[in-house]
């Protein structure tokens, strides 16, 4: 037996906030998106690296408000990177933690918190 990937399911609301926050903003690739009819809700992944997420309009299959954790190398760099996008619902800011990491947290328009962190070294 052996364990693969994990992929973490966020509930959303509202597919156009969604691309805009996660494509737009966050820099995900949108991979496929899947309705069983056209009035009925969303289910879609997107991607970015080897990172994958599903993204969900269902009811019932996770509950808004989650919080995830991604690491990842270049924290800092990813930072400045979402403050040049001027994004006007998110200004993230970085914290460098008691425990040796820097993270940079953002928060989705469904109340997802996603903290990208990256491990350095605490001696500094």
């Amino acid at each position: 037996m052996k364990l693969q990937v994990v992929i973490p399911i966020l509930r959303i609301f509202d597919a156009e906030k969604a691309v805009e926050f996660y494509i737009d903003y966050l820099g995900f690739q949108l991979d496929w998106e899947h309705r069983f009819e056209d009035h009925l809700p969303l289910y879609m992944q997107v991607s970015k690296d080897q990172l994958r997420l599903h993204l969900s309009e269902h009811y019932g299959d996770c509950t808004p408000g989650a919080a995830i954790r991604i690491e990842m190398e270049e924290v800092t760099a990813f930072q400045r990177s979402l403050l040049e996008k001027q994004y006007r619902f998110s200004r993230p800011g970085l914290e460098r933690t008691s425990w040796g990491t820097e993270e940079c947290c953002v928060t989705d328009p469904f109340g997802n918190r996603i903290i990208f962190y990256e491990e350095i070294n605490n001696s500094v």
